[in-house]
């Protein structure tokens, strides 16, 4: 037990572009060591747990995944207290069993990014710190029950490819991604890592928007914003179900990472 949680950090994706009733928020507009973060930061209370929210791609959805400041992200959230980070994204499925609409709980990630900073260590003293478990086992665990209370069960292992973008993939990248993914995306990484170096509990709530092209049919983005739409208000609920699990004591090593990373 390393701590209490007080306050979680939301990255909103996934069509979950608000999560505050107006009037019950404040708005911090704020930099970073790193620059800005892709948008204002709105802190508030939902089911008695004090939570900070920003939108991932920016009000509007004008930042390419590519183009996300992840390092502004993470620290600007940090920076206003978060312990606990929980994300949404959509996926594309690499697997029949994985249909569109299915809520994905990855335990494993494959970076095939490419131009990212991928560190908060860029120089001075170098940190190495370990991803073997890249998520937090304790919001893990919340999530898996979470989704079932609400009626939204998560597939509770798969690894996440996580390619550059925008662009979506070949059929022979599709294929070539089957043999050791499960799901495609482009935002997991450097937030995950990212997290990591900061100490912070971080877990993705993925939903499946479509299949990738391996499924011989091109993927439609038009496909993707409407099951985005039509699943919202499902993630929605599984998200209000979670943030009560998640406040209270720390079980687990997160805080810790750096501890034995230094060189």
């Amino acid at each position: 037990m390393t701590g209490i949680v007080r306050k979680v950090g939301i990255i909103g994706g996934s069509g979950i572009s608000a999560l505050f009733e107006p009037g019950d928020r404040t708005t911090h507009r704020l930099t970073t060591p790193w620059g800005p973060p892709s948008g204002p930061v709105e802190a508030g209370r939902i089911a008695g747990v004090d939570v900070l929210f920003l939108l991932r791609h920016g009000p509007g959805h004008t930042i390419p995944p590519h183009r996300v400041n992840y390092r502004a992200n993470i620290d600007a959230l940090e920076s206003l207290g978060a312990e606990s980070i929980v994300t949404m994204s959509s996926v594309g499925s690499l697997r029949e069993a994985l249909a569109p609409g299915t809520f994905v709980l990855p335990d494993q990630f494959v970076d095939l990014t490419k131009l990212r900073p991928t560190t908060f260590y860029d120089g001075g003293r170098v940190y190495h710190v370990s991803l073997a478990d890249p998520f937090c086992p304790r919001l893990r665990s919340a999530a898996v029950t979470a989704g079932r209370e609400a009626g939204s069960p998560f597939q509770e292992r798969a690894t996440y490819v996580c390619v550059e973008g925008p662009r979506f993939s070949t059929r022979a990248e599709s294929r070539f991604f089957r043999t050791f993914a499960d799901v495609i995306g482009m935002t997991l990484v450097p937030e995950v890592t990212l997290a990591r170096e900061k100490g912070l509990c971080y877990a993705c709530l993925a939903m499946v928007t479509d299949f990738d092209v391996w499924a011989e049919r091109p993927v439609d983005a038009a496909e993707i914003v409407a099951t985005m739409g039509s699943n919202a208000e499902r993630m929605r609920r599984v998200l209000l179900a979670l943030l009560p699990k998640i406040a209270g004591p720390r079980q687990c090593d997160c805080s810790h990472a750096l501890d034995q990373a230094g060189m």
